[in-house]
């Protein structure tokens, strides 16, 4: 009954004159396990169907924050893992979970917050100063508070200002979710929140939010792409998913990512080493 049906399968496609690479070609697929931020960001949207386009591989995204995302990769669930947190990152690859990390873009982390500047942090250029202001103040602040890279991040600048603001704080609202919905939270309470550049070029729902701290070199925000290790998890597509790696890579990947701005401004700066 098989042969029967795929017989006349290939009959139809013979007819149509569709060719069979084509119709097999869009039955490869690989997922993708990355950050809310390049998924928000608009960016995937833009560069996938390019990248769809040029090999047929479909990616699905499951976008959530960057230690989410280690974790699916950690369970075999994805086949590339495409995040923002070097620490991270460098102990998935150490854990055996990834042979090699390459590095593939960056852009940087940005101080948000209300245009009345309550902590008065404003045109600064140090990003732990400005939280000490914030906490000072007792302004609001909304963390992310997911374990993101994002979120990573900016406990690393809480640390580095010596203040631990995750004690119940009433101004310190957690809300373990993404950048955009903790964009949205901000906006709502009208508080200060740390951000990567490219999810808020392209937020809309700013109301009084606009950047108050930013050119801070600890605000560099370098991106990183991991093929999950096959020896670990033989399901894994190896192929496929290096495949979609080599392109990212590639002078091709490279320009497109180069190639993606919001009203003039370019979200990300490719920079895989060659």
């Amino acid at each position: 009954m098989k042969k029967v049906i795929r017989k006349l399968f290939l009959a139809t496609l013979l007819a149509l004159s569709i060719p069979f690479a084509q119709v097999y070609a869009q039955e490869k697929s690989i997922v993708l396990s990355s950050t809310t931020s390049t998924e928000q960001s608009g960016l995937f949207n833009y560069m996938l169907p390019i990248f769809k386009m040029k090999t047929g591989i479909e990616v699905k995204v499951v976008a959530v924050g960057t230690g989410q995302a280690l974790d699916i990769g950690r369970r075999g669930d994805a086949d590339v893992v495409f995040v923002h947190d070097k620490p991270a990152e460098e102990k998935f690859v150490e854990e055996g979970f990834a042979t090699k990390r390459i590095e593939v873009m960056y852009n940087d982390f940005v101080l948000i917050g209300p245009k009345s500047d309550p902590a008065k942090v404003g045109g600064g250029k140090d990003i732990q100063v400005a939280l000490q202001k914030i906490s000072a103040a007792q302004a609001p602040f909304v963390s992310r508070a997911d374990k993101s890279g994002t979120h990573a991040a900016e406990m690393r600048y809480w640390k580095g200002a010596g203040i631990n603001p995750a004690t119940g704080q009433s101004w310190y609202k957690e809300t373990g979710s993404g950048m955009g919905p903790a964009l949205n939270t901000a906006s709502a309470m009208n508080g200060y929140i740390l951000a990567d550049r490219g999810t808020w070029l392209s937020f809309k729902n700013r109301g009084d939010l606009v950047i108050l701290v930013q050119g801070d070199p600890k605000l560099f925000n370098q991106y990183g792409v991991m093929l999950v290790n096959p020896a670990k998890f033989p399901h894994i597509k190896k192929v496929q998913g290096q495949e979609f790696i080599d392109w990212l890579v590639s002078k091709n990947g490279q320009d497109v990512i180069a190639s993606y701005k919001i009203d003039g401004e370019q979200l990300f700066f490719p920079n895989a080493k060659k």
